[in-house]
């Protein structure tokens, strides 16, 4: 009996195999493109595309390379050759596969929208994560994050038991890998500890253009003031509230005749948009921190 011969793989998949992504910041001097290059070359490795930014006000160069590497490379081994490299300019870098979905874990309250969104978006692909669990203070979104078959944590928090709280939700960050914090309109501050333990790795959602409008109903305070845009802001969380570096931005223009129960509905898409274009950047590697700002590259 004869056997149909198997089709072999497709360029695009055997590439896929083998894609990487470099990223790094260092003092700006001359030599480091020079240096990055001619390790790729010396590796067999090829540059798909690569991007790099200079900053004058901190002197610092930062850059993000996507590369391709023969079937015997590894992450561990490009990243054990790479160190002397990293050394000689006092870079902060990382080699991570292109093809590796990030492992996030989603915290929300009340609102739902944003959480709605981003589970929508891991399942159909659009966001190249792994939705490893979600967390929330209250119960109203339990089935929802069970119809997508993901595990959810419920964790409610009080003043006296805060800290026991965010002991559990670290243990559970441990537990399931988890790379990345998504606090998709979690209505809880975190604590100073928490921002220490989870610093690049935790981002926020900010229901304003700027960090404007704080406390409560800040659609209605807008309102009341007639702005003529809506927007949101997606940020690292640190300790300064609401103030850490910004990543992503959007804005909608409304009109006088906009009723605050518009202005609602219109901030939840905008919510929507930044904050999934942040985890996507985010889980692609293109986000690098600069002190209080971001270098996010395309």
């Amino acid at each position: 009996m004869s056997t149909a011969p198997q089709p072999a793989p497709s360029p695009a998949s055997a590439a896929a195999s083998g894609q990487y992504v470099l990223t790094l910041s260092c003092p700006d001097k001359q030599g480091i493109v020079h240096a990055v290059s001619s390790y790729l070359f010396m590796t067999g490795c090829n540059i798909e595309d690569s991007q790099q930014f200079g900053d004058h006000d901190t002197g610092l160069f930062f850059m993000r390379v996507h590369f391709s590497a023969d079937a015997p490379a590894t992450v561990e081994k490009l990243r054990a050759s790479f160190t002397a490299v990293g050394d000689s300019f006092q870079m902060d870098w990382a080699i991570h596969r292109a093809d590796e979905r990030m492992r996030v874990l989603l915290m929300v309250s009340k609102f739902g929208h944003c959480l709605n969104d981003l589970l929508f978006r891991a399942s159909t692909g659009a966001l190249p994560v792994e939705i490893a669990a979600v967390v929330s203070n209250h119960t109203d979104f339990a089935e929802l994050v069970a119809s997508y078959d993901i595990p959810f944590h419920h964790i409610p928090v009080t003043r006296d038991t805060k800290a026991a709280a965010e002991a559990e939700l670290l243990e559970l960050v441990r537990a399931e890998r988890v790379e990345l914090v998504v606090l998709a309109r979690y209505m809880q501050v975190i604590s100073d500890d928490l921002c220490k333990e989870l610093n690049g790795r935790i981002i926020n959602i900010h229901h304003s253009f700027l960090p404007s409008f704080k406390g409560a109903k800040p659609y209605h305070q807008a309102h009341a003031r007639g702005v003529k845009l809506i927007g949101a802001t997606a940020h690292y969380v640190t300790a300064d509230l609401d103030e850490g570096p910004i990543i992503e931005q959007e804005v909608e223009r409304v009109g006088h005749q906009v009723t605050p129960e518009q202005l609602v509905a219109v901030g939840r898409d905008v919510e929507c948009q930044a904050l999934a274009r942040a985890v996507k950047w985010h889980a692609e590697h293109r986000i690098l921190l600069n002190g209080h700002r971001t270098v996010v590259f395309g």
